[in-house]
């Protein structure tokens, strides 16, 4: 797009697919939505922009739309930056990411079912017997227990990356607790008071519908007997919690309880919320609690945050509890690896989206090839999420690469290593103007008898130039993200 000369006139999307402009080559047809967009925001002055976006900041402030990090000796509480120039995603390439999001779900619960009661998987050999006994996300406890449509995964974000080329691959699934969805939604509210002029006419797919999709998929995985309107209720940690306004906005998107562990109880196998009207049966739970905190009688015995006697209800079908107990033996980075055979072995299909390429360093010939090519690789930890312990090998300096074979060579079952993918990139808000800044998008995938796909997903922008990490924890931030309707 040549012609454009104001705003986005002098931007440089370098070598990088561009979520506005397309490929690097300039050869992509942008659709007349997309042109129509990036018109608009070509006539706005930078100073009308900066002006907008101090809006915006404010009115997260205003609403408390905060997360905390933690460091090593204290938590604060953070806005997450907003970027308000959006990401655009055209309804072809969205078609795409939503069957191949549908087919990775269906293959993980397909595979959780199987892990925990036949283990023909196992058996043929597919995967070896070690990367799931071995796992700590592992529940022995989960074996022979019958889940509602034996759907395990009931909220999953599968995070997305695009490279050079434009197609998206799979960077990793995330199937306990995903979280952000709230931050898809506000963004959409921020940019529609901020924005309309850019959204006139604009066909994009909306994303305020989520609560009601949620709600209606835990309503289908009630136990049996619950009848039409199960009571179903949002089990936090707390107001303590990294994520705890998403808890917050969650069970108000839902219309039901928010509550912590002191405010449920069990008898005789079943689950009660304390009321002032007494107790009331609770039919389904979307806990966003650690498997481990979640019952002291039957995980940690330290746990204050859980409720005695709740995995007994589970087991007997009393009550539901998504995400189930034990997902996360699916989502861990070495299982990840073994994904696409996953789905050939159950789906008898190829997957729709490709993996990044991985080498197990569990393995001899992933753990050789990733010592030979320490330098060219980004190295995780297996066990690791948002973005900790993650080493970019051609940013890292000698001692960094040094300490990383050395934990390699220690203990080479808890790392994968992946080439380094040139993430595609979006026109965002800086102090020196607009430039190209790296981003990645989690698409959101609710599942009860059967599985919908969020229009939009949360895009996170690296916001340190050149930086590939995107987690808000490493300092990245938000955009939203406009699905077009055609």
């Amino acid at each position: 797009m040549n012609s454009l000369k104001g705003l986005l006139g002098a931007y440089d999307q370098g070598e990088f697919y561009c979520e506005l402009m397309g490929l690097p080559d300039n050869s992509s047809v942008p659709s007349r939505t997309l042109e129509t967009i990036n018109r608009r925001l070509d006539k706005m002055s930078l100073k009308a922009l900066r002006r907008r976006a101090e809006a915006s900041e404010k009115e997260l402030y205003n609403l408390g739309i905060t997360f905390t990090v933690y460091t090593d000796s204290q938590a604060i509480d953070r806005i997450l930056p907003f970027d308000v120039l959006p990401r655009v995603i055209t309804a072809q390439d969205f078609d795409k990411i939503e069957r191949g999001v549908q087919q990775r779900v269906k293959a993980i619960n397909t595979f959780l079912k199987d892990i925990y009661h036949d283990q023909k998987i196992l058996k043929d050999g597919l995967i070896p017997k070690e990367l799931v006994f071995g796992n700590e996300n592992y529940c022995k406890q989960m074996e022979g227990v019958h889940i509602p449509e034996d759907t395990y995964v009931h909220i999953c974000g599968i995070d997305l990356v695009r490279d050079v080329d434009g197609s998206f691959k799979i960077l990793e699934d995330n199937a306990r607790t995903p979280s952000g969805v709230s931050y898809v939604v506000e963004n959409r509210h921020l940019m529609l008071r901020t924005f309309p002029d850019f959204l006139k006419g604009v066909g994009i797919r909306r994303v305020s519908d989520y609560g009601l999709h949620l709600y209606k998929a835990l309503a289908e995985v009630a136990p049996k007997g619950a009848g039409p309107n199960p009571a179903v209720v949002l089990l936090s940690p707390g107001v303590y919690n990294s994520a705890y306004f998403e808890h917050v906005f969650l069970a108000r998107e839902m219309g039901v309880p928010l509550v912590e562990g002191g405010d449920l109880v069990t008898e005789d196998d079943k689950v009660y919320m304390k009321t002032t009207a007494g107790l009331e049966q609770v039919d389904v739970i979307y806990r966003r609690i650690g498997d481990d905190f979640l019952d002291p009688k039957a995980f940690r015995k330290d746990s204050m945050l859980g409720v005695p006697g709740l995995f007994q209800a589970y087991r007997k079908g009393n009550v539901t509890l998504a995400n189930a107990i034990g997902t996360g033996v699916a989502d861990d980075k070495a299982i990840y690896a073994y994904m696409p055979r996953i789905i050939k072995y159950y789906l008898d299909e190829d997957a729709i989206l490709d993996n990044v390429e991985t080498n197990i360093c569990g393995e001899k010939e992933g753990l050789d090839f990733t010592l030979d090519n320490l330098d060219k690789l980004v190295v995780k930890p297996v066990g690791e999420a948002g973005g900790y312990g993650v080493m970019v090998g051609p940013r890292a300096t000698k001692k960094e690469l040094a300490q990383r074979r050395q934990e390699l060579l220690d203990d080479p079952a808890n790392y994968i290593s992946q080439p380094v993918i040139g993430l595609s990139v979006c026109p965002t808000l800086v102090k020196e103007g607009i430039e190209p800044r790296h981003v990645d998008l989690r698409p959101f995938a609710v599942t009860g008898k059967n599985t919908w796909v969020l229009p939009g997903g949360l895009t996170r922008v690296a916001l340190n130039k050149g930086s590939l990490i995107v987690n808000s924890s490493q300092g990245g931030g938000s955009k939203d993200t406009w699905v077009l309707e055609k």
